[in-house]
């Protein structure tokens, strides 16, 4: 059984290959995302613009994921794809939301 995702720590939960999937925001996640993909604040500003690309979300999931161990970049790919835009929009929220604010 997967964990349940807390929104008051910033995680959020995506399926993959059929199971809730946990993503974690840690700083050790972040900073590993932030290596990857650039600055974190110009990643929420290009979301924000609408300007977010497919491969930079699929990468922010895989990088926040509590058990990345398990799970492939193509999976992880092959589960944004699958959950569509949309369907991606309020696990992105509530890791943009952590980036942005911190926990409360």
């Amino acid at each position: 059984m997967s964990p349940q995702a807390n929104p008051l720590r910033g995680e959020a939960a995506i399926r993959i290959g059929g199971r809730e999937c946990l993503l974690r925001p840690t700083f050790t996640a972040l900073v590993a995302a932030e290596a990857e993909l650039g600055p974190l604040f110009a990643l929420v500003e290009r979301a924000g613009e609408g300007q977010l690309r497919l491969s930079e979300l699929a990468a922010l999931f895989w990088h926040c994921l509590a058990e990345s161990e398990t799970v492939t970049r193509e999976q992880m790919g092959d589960a944004v794809l699958a959950c569509g835009l949309a369907g991606c929009a309020n696990p992105l929220r509530t890791l943009l939301q952590q980036i942005l604010q911190g926990r409360t």
